[in-house]
Order: C-alpha cells, then sequence, then structure tokens
C-alpha cells in the first residue's frame, strides 16, 4: 500500500468513525430554541440567514438553538421547534 493509500483509507476509516459516533451523540437531546447566546448556536437557523454553528448574531434569538438534554428544554426557558416555528411565523406576519 503506498502513502497516499494509507492516508485515503485513514481519512475514510475516521469519516467513518465519525458518522457512528455522531447520532450516538445526538441520542437524548432536543434542539432547544432560544437559549443561545451570541455566537454560541449549534446550527442553521429558522430563518435561513445561515446554516452553521457558531453564526447567532444576538442572545437569546427564537430561530436559534442548541442542544440540549431531551425534556429540559421548556425548563430552561426556551421553545421547542414547533412553538419556535409558530413564533417566527407570527413575527414575519407582522412585519409585513
Amino acid at each position: 500500500m503506498n502513502q497516499k493509500q494509507k492516508i485515503a483509507s485513514a481519512a475514510l476509516a475516521l469519516a467513518l468513525a465519525t458518522a457512528v459516533v455522531a447520532p450516538t451523540h445526538a441520542a437524548g437531546k432536543e434542539k432547544c430554541y432560544g437559549i443561545a447566546e451570541a455566537g454560541q448556536n449549534d446550527c442553521g437557523n429558522l430563518a435561513g440567514t445561515h446554516s452553521c454553528a457558531g453564526q447567532s448574531t444576538v442572545d437569546n434569538d427564537p430561530g436559534e438553538w442548541k442542544l440540549v438534554a431531551k425534556g429540559t428544554c421548556e425548563s430552561v426557558g426556551g421553545m421547542l421547534k414547533a412553538e419556535a416555528k409558530k413564533r417566527y411565523e407570527e413575527a414575519k406576519k407582522a412585519k409585513s
């Protein structure tokens, strides 16, 4: 096996290991909207203005989310996706 094949094999093994571990890591978690501090969101927002973690610009934006332990979102002051989408749509209509 040459050097390039070894590197490719190692990269593939790492990618597969990550794919297997990632869902397990999220098990028992849920998206909690409205609790992320600026720059601390876990991924894309409801508005679709970004799709990456760490790109929120204001604290507690109702369209931004963080993963929390399942069943704890509302107790920490957040909203589940259905409520967040409802509020987002209401705010959009109010601006129109």
